[in-house]
């Protein structure tokens, strides 16, 4: 488990990549154990992300009990996770054929930590939701505005992370966000409810 020092460290990095800086990757630790580790970055994200499964749970779930609330906020997580993972998996696969491989690890590590600042940025609307549920207009127009800041830095992250060059980056990008859809649609239908964003 990364130290707070580190887990500081592999953000800032990763935030430098999401502005389109390359000098961010140099402060993430690519290594075996560093690759692994990213993988912390889901703690890091957890408590913005606890918000907005509560915040779906009281909606979705309307006058259920206890139970059924933490049902709905189980389901949720596990799209949300699913969501954040079967891409991942998904450009592990392609990686060797789409003459990637060698950056995969850029890719993932970075990915993982920018992933959690996404997690942070979009905070707001799923406070919104969960404490001012009247201000649903406000919390749609701000949820829309984010996720799209979000998808501007997610691609400026993953071409550096790539150093590929735009096309790539943007082939790439395209492809993680495809799975993430299906993922997502998949998983509304096997639930049965309407899902939070990707994130």
């Amino acid at each position: 488990m990364p130290s707070a020092e580190e887990i500081q460290q592999y953000l800032t990095g990763a935030w430098r990549m999401m502005l389109g800086r390359a000098d961010g990757l140099k402060m993430l630790d690519l290594s075996a154990d560093g690759f692994w580790n990213s993988f912390f970055a889901l703690v890091v994200a957890a408590p913005p992300l606890i918000v907005g499964w509560v915040g779906f749970a009281n909606e979705l779930a309307g006058s259920a009990g206890f139970g059924g609330r933490l049902s709905t906020v189980l389901m949720v997580a596990t799209i949300d996770l699913a969501i954040w993972i079967v891409p991942l998996l998904a450009l592990a696969a392609v990686a060797s054929r789409a003459g990637i491989a060698d950056r995969f690890v850029h890719l993932v590590v970075a990915g993982n930590w920018s992933s959690a600042l996404i997690a942070w940025i979009m905070l707001p609307p799923a406070l919104l939701d969960l404490f001012a549920p009247s201000a649903a207009g406000v919390s749609v127009l701000l949820s829309f505005a984010l996720f799209v800041l979000t998808l501007v830095l997610s691609w400026r992250m993953t071409n550096v992370a790539l150093d590929k060059g735009p096309a790539m980056a943007s082939a790439v990008f395209a492809g993680m966000f495809i799975v993430a859809v299906a993922v997502l649609l998949a998983l509304q239908t096997a639930f049965g409810f309407a899902a939070p964003a990707a994130q």
